[in-house]
């Protein structure tokens, strides 16, 4: 009997590092910024997210399916390495969204992003083709106030749209994910 107890347990632990191991390293989760410093086309920041901009995107709830749709028209501007990326989202059910972030950008592709519900200050890196931003954000208290960790990733495509893929966690778990595209908004 006690053979039994141990081989189980030792099936529970090897199930759980094997799980934590592919979510740390092989999952969306798991990437890293150098992961793409070769891929091409590369993407500037001040260049690719400036001026007038069209997102459009779903967010899926923890259990994958969507639970809202957006579409928001962004601003862009750049004074030397500070910009201002200002967000109008209008959502499906006909509410509107207003976020302003804050744009420092530093060294070896570095930048850090502040926006009024940003808990302190994001952190960001750029790297060929990619950003990827770190930050802790507070929904609104409509929709609970839950402080979340995101994981935010924006990818450029080579006729110049971005894609962007975020996840939101709350202790460890994943709560809601948001794919969307960002495009120059046609004159």
């Amino acid at each position: 009997m006690t053979e039994a107890v141990f081989f189980f347990a030792l099936g529970i632990v090897v199930a759980s590092m094997a799980v934590f191991a592919r979510r740390r390293y092989a999952e969306f989760y798991g990437q890293k910024p150098n992961d793409y410093d070769d891929s091409f086309p590369i993407l500037d920041i001040k260049d690719h997210l400036n001026g007038d901009m069209i997102c459009e995107g779903v967010i899926y709830g923890p259990f994958g399916r969507v639970t809202s749709s957006f579409a928001a028209d962004f601003n862009i501007t750049w004074e030397d390495d500070t910009g201002v990326m200002s967000e109008h989202f209008r959502y499906n059910d006909g509410s509107i969204q207003d976020r302003a972030w804050r744009i420092s950008l530093g060294r070896f592709g570095k930048f850090s992003c502040t926006a009024d519900d940003v808990i302190g200050e994001g952190k960001g890196k750029v790297a060929g083709s990619s950003v990827q931003m770190l930050y802790r954000i507070r929904l609104p208290d409509d929709a609970g106030g839950h402080v979340l960790d995101t994981v935010d990733w924006m990818y450029l495509t080579p006729d110049g749209t971005i894609v962007n893929r975020s996840q939101f966690r709350k202790y460890g778990f994943k709560v809601a994910e948001l794919v969307a595209t960002i495009r120059p908004k046609e004159a």
